[in-house]
């Protein structure tokens, strides 16, 4: 019989939660109060052990101390993972999908002979099961899927929740290995960080988007400077990234980077699923394209058919008189 708590797998950066655990304490938070649960957030080896009071959201940190986890291993892990959540008994356990987690997930499912859904966007509870909604095809078909047995092994994709703003005052439990754990097969060599690009347009609160209606690569300027007026950064669809336009950190989608703007001002985007699964936590979306029938309108709060190379360097020139006039 599983408790109604609600489990995260967390994983931290440099002494930090990363950004995909504090979307997914955010969803456990909003679940474990359909479900009148506590928030537990698991945090292996000791490298993480600085940013367990860091994790937003949580009831509950439960911080296993060896130094055989500081690095991922599926072997150690999957040991005290399965040894936790027969303890633990949750309802779900919420895993990022991740390498990590794309990784230990089903594995993890597995060994505990319990229900994987991966690639989730939604969770809901409805009556005495979960209702998930599942993105295939890279989001071309959203599956509705019902859990009805725990604990659900529930891989989320990133964006799918937003964090909470809540103080962070989890009371964390800091624990030996429950097993006795070895270095698997598999083991951790090194840690191989991409090139940073110019701009992390993942920080960016204002973005201006540009798709393939930008015709050609001499109109970019346009774009460009509309981002600048505005103070944001320029990103683009893969299309545009694929013609050497852009370089590929400034791709957003699927293929590329996931991106929580404030603003999101995209111009000549057609909307494609996998660009709209890299934007899907932004706040405001204003669409210009003139495709009245374009998906981007259908996720966009504003909208257009005008056209990008004869609104855009009109938009610039009024936030500059704009804000010369204040």
């Amino acid at each position: 019989m599983s408790t109604p708590n609600i489990l995260v797998l967390a994983e931290t950066h440099d002494n930090t939660p990363a950004d995909i655990t504090l979307e997914l304490l955010g969803g456990a938070r909003q679940l474990a109060a359909a479900t009148g649960g506590q928030v537990v957030a698991i945090v292996l080896g000791q490298a993480g052990s600085a940013a367990a009071e860091k994790m937003v959201g949580a009831d509950r940190v439960v911080v296993i101390e060896d130094a055989t986890l500081d690095a991922y291993s599926p072997g150690p892990y999957l040991a005290v993972l399965e040894h936790i959540l027969t303890l633990e008994s949750p309802r779900a356990v919420l895993i990022g999908s991740t390498t990590v987690g794309l990784d230990v997930g089903p594995a993890l499912g597995a060994k505990l002979d319990a229900p994987v859904v991966g690639n989730c966007l939604r969770i809901e509870k409805q009556d005495d099961m979960l209702s998930v909604t599942s993105s295939l095809c890279g989001g071309k078909i959203l599956a509705d899927v019902e859990v009805r047995r725990g604990p659900a092994i529930l891989m989320v994709l990133p964006g799918s929740f937003h964090a909470t703003d809540q103080p962070a005052t989890p009371e964390v439990d800091r624990r030996a290995s429950p097993v006795p754990l070895e270095p698997g097969r598999i083991t951790f060599d090194q840690m191989i960080l991409p090139e940073a690009g110019d701009v992390d347009i993942t920080a960016q609160d204002i973005l201006v988007g540009v798709g393939r209606g930008i015709q050609q690569e001499d109109n970019m300027e346009v774009a460009e400077e509309l981002a600048e007026a505005l103070g944001g950064a320029l990103c683009a669809s893969r299309p545009i990234v694929d013609q050497g336009w852009l370089p590929t950190t400034r791709q957003v989608g699927k293929s590329g980077m996931t991106v929580k703007p404030k603003l999101y001002l995209a111009l000549g985007i057609s909307g494609a699923p996998e660009h709209l699964e890299g934007m899907k936590g932004t706040g405001l979306v204003i669409a210009v394209n003139t495709d009245p029938n374009a998906p981007i309108f259908d996720v966009a709060q504003y909208g257009t058919e005008l056209d990008l190379l004869d609104l855009a360097p009109e938009l610039t020139e009024a936030i500059k008189t704009r804000r010369v006039a204040t």
